[in-house]
């Protein structure tokens, strides 16, 4: 069992920047893929980044590339998403989730990969 919470969210204004942290609890999360998810009113919950258990290897959404970057410090069991270059359409609810499953693009952007989820961090940018 693996329990996550997410903080660092906030308002900030149109290209700015908020650096994410989301802490996991009760194992390590090193063995798991970590993800990064978004979901905005109206709009399914979509996959911003992820990174393999061992990390070096990421993924990162076509929208996010070259703004967001994932990260993970082991001895800290954290996870990070250092989001710069911010966008009024990166307005969402963010959600720090873990996988047990195989590195592949398919695996680790499907929501349904990951079996433990934190509570979400809102994050809102002004235009």
């Amino acid at each position: 069992q693996v329990q996550l919470v997410e903080s660092g969210g906030g308002l900030v204004q149109a290209g700015g920047s908020l650096r994410l942290s989301c802490a996991a609890s009760g194992r390590t999360c090193s063995s798991y893929v970590m993800g990064w998810f978004r979901k905005a009113p109206g709009k399914e919950r979509e996959v911003v980044a992820a990174i393999r258990p061992g990390g070096g290897s990421t993924e990162s959404a076509d929208s996010v590339k070259g703004r967001f970057t994932i990260s993970r410090d082991h001895a800290k069991n954290t996870v990070y998403l250092r989001m710069n270059s911010l966008l009024p359409e990166d307005t969402a609810v963010y959600y720090c989730a873990a996988a047990f499953t195989d590195w592949t693009a398919a695996q680790v952007s499907r929501p349904r990969s990951y079996a433990y989820w934190g509570q979400g961090t809102q994050v809102t940018v002004s235009s």
